[in-house]
């Protein structure tokens, strides 16, 4: 893990924990300068023999409280419109200095930086640091340090050298990207910060113990800015397109050409309403930069969730998050805004003839975007977005006539979001508030929600110095459309009206609109004393409906969780560090119907050679599903168990190893899995690092779904055994010119087969005994013909159903190469090339050498791009 993820870690960790002796506050005093220094990353201009060169640094850790290895001095003067901070880090061993170069914000290497509170309301910081390769690393700190926002970019401008003595940064922040009061008394927080990245130390001017209620709070402070004025920020950054896409020619086809021109143009803004509030503008962006999502093949019933790439949205995306759910993946991304809905892939597509042909727009087209955030001095954080996406056409052509058909409506989405703290920042009240609204064509009118809103209301007291937490996010939701549309809700995965033993809802097919409640309460013991505990429990009833602009996979649960882990910070013996946690959850539906009960155990821990290991296990027992038979009755399933490990070698060397896996056993022999990964990381100069991820897994599952038919005026709940195989083998290559002169390419090659065999219908499935729940089909009652199955149920000879031969091989080869130069803070250009390689075969079996040969045997889709900005800074 990179050095700047202790950094972090080491941050939030002290900034949530049990009450120490508050260290004095030490006083800085910058000088102002009317001659500006060159930032070179050598401090030889006039401007630094003014003021004070001040040491005394203290680490943090390994060893809290003792004096830092390495002699650390640092400089702060300032002019009417930049901060100019120097810092100059001795070492002893100057030769094992390590001088790595990475992108912005991912640092490898040894590091120093500052963090101004400038608020000086002692709970928000701004920290900007720099790395000997010249590396920046900018973070957004907030909530007394328990928040950080890894997506704050700032432009300011910095130079490290390495010297006989050491190593020096020079930076130039300008007070415009900062955020200060106009009428302040020119006293504000400071902390200054050294990472010794060869014996992983971190160190502060300021001295925090680990066992202290808060980070930001214990700041030393830095005076002497009362005449400095407010900067707001006005940038304004208009950019270009042009690319190509190469792709195979269609015989018949006219869409399919084998090549597609574009030329496209945008501008982005960033401007200063006030002296804490900054507008983001874009019209018309593009992101033809940004990688593409990992393959995958989904066989659930839900949809799953892809991480936020796009830089308008990724940056401050903390201030409007709305978290209802808990943990990590699955229930864990639940939340009122996901802001993957905006720019989606297009919804409808149009029903085609043999002799059709379509262009389907392979995304809505975003018009126009404003992002409002900030904070002011009394403590209230807010976040407005609004967007506008275009009216999506498909092309259709028909033997040389064209018509269009709406695939995707014109649509405005807006979020807000307010956040107030009080008390001393110990009791924080927020709300929320989501809408999305479509102009709809009549074929959409029955598919989609004309309107849909969302809204909540969130509340957090800090009790004992901040070691205990209380919280709850409470949520409402509704959804309005036409009544067919309505139907499909309340038929989704999400919550399944239609099932025939559900009786605290029903399949209601005249109402026009859905209102549904959900939210989130805990309690919680944080913080550095060894011992933490949690207990929370999410709810959502079954009308609950926020995927419009939001992300939930189910509805109508309750789930309750208890925690308590045990952690040792402080280096003993073999070890650094470790933590143990156990947790227990059980979950219901809101019509009291017990769902599962589950335990998992999990530890990590991080030895004296920095290599570390995690592993963990769970039980789920009790267990039911009201959603694996996509609609019908609730069924028993077998419990299970899970596992799981993960180990590696010091990510500060060249050569780094980690190996990953686990292994997952469903009772009765109905199903199971097995799955290992590797990793393998060179950096074989400081300037270039080489990753390869492979990663394969077997699984075998008795009960997966395949579909439903009806036989007799009964439903018949269709399922097969699957043998999955799944083979991935990533590639990244990072290779740093300079700290703004980037290339990166990633591919990964991606195969994934499921044979089925051993068909049977669902029987009974509530019943005791597993071996009861199901009938497999005799041979003599099931037959293939060509790609169908045909099924004789009752034996008298004739098919009384079918179903498609559900076998499958799916091949995917996905790569991305980006060249990037910021060649001005602010300004870039782009060069990237995108291909895509895709294959399917329902009959190939999983044989990775053939299958490869197939897949690079189909003609690729290939897609080049450039792409230059320009900032216009404009005072």
């Amino acid at each position: 893990m990179k050095r700047k993820v202790n950094l972090i870690l080491a941050l939030i960790i002290a900034s949530a924990t049990v009450l120490a002796q508050t260290p004095e506050k030490k006083r800085y005093r910058a000088v102002e300068i009317t001659n500006p220094p060159q930032i070179d990353g050598i401090l030889d201009d006039d401007a630094w023999q003014e003021g004070e060169w001040i040491d005394d640094f203290t680490q943090f850790e390994p060893y809290n409280g003792r004096p830092s290895s390495q002699r650390t001095e640092f400089k702060i003067v300032f002019d009417a419109n930049n901060i100019y901070v120097a810092i100059k880090a001795f070492d002893t061993a100057p030769d094992s200095i390590v001088q790595r170069l990475t992108r912005r914000d991912q640092v490898d290497g040894d590091m120093v930086g500052v963090a101004f509170d400038s608020y000086h309301d002692q709970r928000t910081a701004f920290i900007i640091g720099l790395s000997t390769g010249g590396v920046k690393f900018d973070r957004l700190m907030s909530n007394n340090g328990q928040t950080e926002d890894n997506t704050w970019d700032p432009n300011w401008w910095g130079k490290a050298t390495i010297n006989d003595e050491g190593w020096v940064a020079e930076m130039k922040i300008p007070f415009s990207q900062l955020r200060f009061e106009k009428n302040s008394d020119g006293i504000w927080g400071l902390e200054v910060f050294r990472q010794l990245y060869r014996k992983n130390e971190l160190s502060f001017w300021q001295h925090i113990p680990k066992d202290a209620p808060g980070m930001v709070h214990l700041f030393g402070e830095i005076e002497g800015f009362e005449n400095i004025k407010p900067r707001k920020i006005f940038d304004l950054t208009p950019y270009g397109v042009a690319s190509l896409d190469k792709y195979p020619v269609q015989a018949g086809n006219p869409f399919a050409t084998g090549r597609d021109y574009r030329l496209n143009g945008g501008i982005d803004a960033k401007i200063g309403v006030t002296n804490n509030m900054t507008l983001d503008l874009t019209i018309n962006p593009d992101f033809g930069q940004v990688e593409a999502d990992p393959s995958e093949v989904n066989l659930t019933a839900y949809e799953t969730y892809f991480e936020e790439k796009r830089p308008f949205f990724v940056e401050g995306k903390n201030i409007t998050d709305f978290n209802i759910g808990l943990g990590d993946g699955g229930i864990g991304n639940d939340n009122l805004f996901y802001s993957r809905r905006i720019g989606r892939r297009p919804q409808g597509y149009p029903s085609l003839q043999s002799n059709q042909y379509a262009n389907v727009p392979r995304t809505a087209t975003i018009l126009t975007a404003a992002k409002l955030t900030g904070k002011t001095s009394n403590g209230l954080s807010i976040g407005f977005i609004e967007t506008i996406t275009a009216e999506e056409k498909a092309e259709i052509d028909t033997e040389g006539t064209r018509t269009f058909e709406t695939v995707e409506p014109l649509t405005n989405y807006f979020v807000g979001r307010v956040q107030k703290d009080n008390n001393n920042g110990n009791t924080i009240v927020g709300g929320m508030f989501t809408s999305v609204n479509r102009r709809l064509t009549d074929n959409l009118e029955n598919s989609l929600h004309r309107a849909a809103y969302s809204g909540g209301v969130d509340i957090t007291q800090y009790f004992r110095e901040k070691t205990w937490m209380f919280n709850i996010n409470a949520s409402m939701s509704h959804v309005t459309g036409s009544d067919l549309a309505i139907v499909r809700t309340q038929r989704s995965s999400a919550r399944y009206f239609q099932r025939p033993d559900a009786d605290h809802f029903e399949l209601d097919s005249s109402r026009t609109s859905l209102t549904g409640t959900g939210g989130r309460m805990q309690i919680v013991k944080s913080g550095n004393s060894h011992w933490t505990f949690m207990t929370a429990m999410v709810w959502k009833s079954p009308e609950f409906e926020i995927n419009d602009i939001g992300y939930m996979r189910e509805a109508d649960n309750i789930i309750q969780v208890a925690y308590v882990g045990y952690r040792q910070w402080e280096p003993k013996g073999f070890y650094r560090s470790y933590n143990l946690g156990l947790n227990q959850y059980s979950a219901w539906t809101l019509g009291g119907e017990h769902m599962v009960d589950g335990l998992n155990m999990h530890g990590n821990i991080t030895f004296k050679n920095f290599w570390n290991a995690n592993a963990g296990g769970e039980l789920n027992f009790n267990s039911k599903s009201n959603a694996i038979l996509r609609g019908g009755p609730i069924m028993n399933m077998p419990a299970s168990f899970n596992s799981w490990y993960n180990a590696g070698t010091d990510s500060r060397k060249k050569l780094v190893f980690r190996v990953n896996g686990g292994f997952n056993r469903g009772f009765n022999g109905s199903s199971s899995t097995a799955r290992i990964g590797a990793s393998a990381t060179y950096k074989p100069v400081n300037t270039l690092a080489v990753r390869l991820n492979p990663s394969y897994s077997v699984s075998q599952n008795q009960l997966q779904y395949i579909g439903r038919r009806s036989f007799g005026g009964d439903n018949r709940y269709i399922f097969g055994t699957i043998d999955q195989k799944v083979l991935s083998m990533s590639l990244r290559v990072d290779f740093n010119l300079t700290p703004d002169l980037t290339l990166q390419y990633w591919g990964q090659p991606f195969i994934a087969s499921g044979t089925y065999s051993d068909f049977k219908r669902i029987t009974n499935p509530s019943a005791a005994a597993y071996s009861d729940r199901f009938e497999v089909f005799p041979a003599d009652r099931i037959s293939l013909s060509g790609s169908t199955y045909q099924v004789d149920e009752d034996g008298n000879g004739s098919n009384d159903y079918s179903f498609g031969k559900p076998d499958f091989n799916v091949q995917e080869f996905l790569s991305n190469l980006v060249i990037r130069w910021e060649y001005n803070p602010g300004s870039t250009l782009y060069l990237v090339w995108s291909q895509t390689r895709s294959n399917f075969d329902a009959d190939s079996m999983f044989a990775p050498g053939e299958n490869l040969g197939d897949l690079f045997g189909v003609k690729p889709y290939n897609v080049f791009l450039i792409k230059f900005s320009y900032r216009f800074g404009i005072k």
